[in-house]
This record gives C-alpha cells, structure tokens and sequence, in this order.
C-alpha cells in the first residue's frame, strides 16, 4: 500500500469516526459521565467499531465511488 492510499484510508476513517464520536458523545455523554474511564470507553467502542466497520466505511466507500463516476462521466 502506498503512501498516498493509507493517507486516503486515513482521511476516510477520520471522516466516519469524528462525526460518529461526535454523535454519540452528545446523545448519551451525559449519561456517561458517571462511568469510570474504561466503562465509557467499552461502551463507546462496542457500538463504534461495528458502525464503522458495517455501516460508515461502506457508505464512505459508495459515495466516494459515487462522486468519482459523476466526474469522470
């Protein structure tokens, strides 16, 4: 893998993941707050990881292919 497609798989997986933490940190931070550190971060990532693996990535991965065949047509 070059550089240039792991800065690319970089950038998507940056693109998923802010917003996503984002999200879920506003809906249910407050209710967090009181877990310890290590609670949080399970919770966090048990419903994260599968979102991005199942769900964000592959939506990422159709809109870029999406964006890319409406320029090159």
């Amino acid at each position: 893998m070059s550089t240039r497609d792991k800065f690319i798989t970089t950038l998507k997986t940056w693109v998923v993941i802010y917003p996503s933490i984002t999200l879920f940190l506003y809906l249910f931070g407050d209710h967090l707050a009181t877990l310890p550190l290590y609670r949080r971060t399970f919770l966090l990532t048990i419903f994260l990881v599968p979102w991005m693996v199942f769900i964000g990535m592959p939506l990422v991965r159709i809109i870029i292919r999406h964006l890319t065949a409406n320029n090159k047509s």
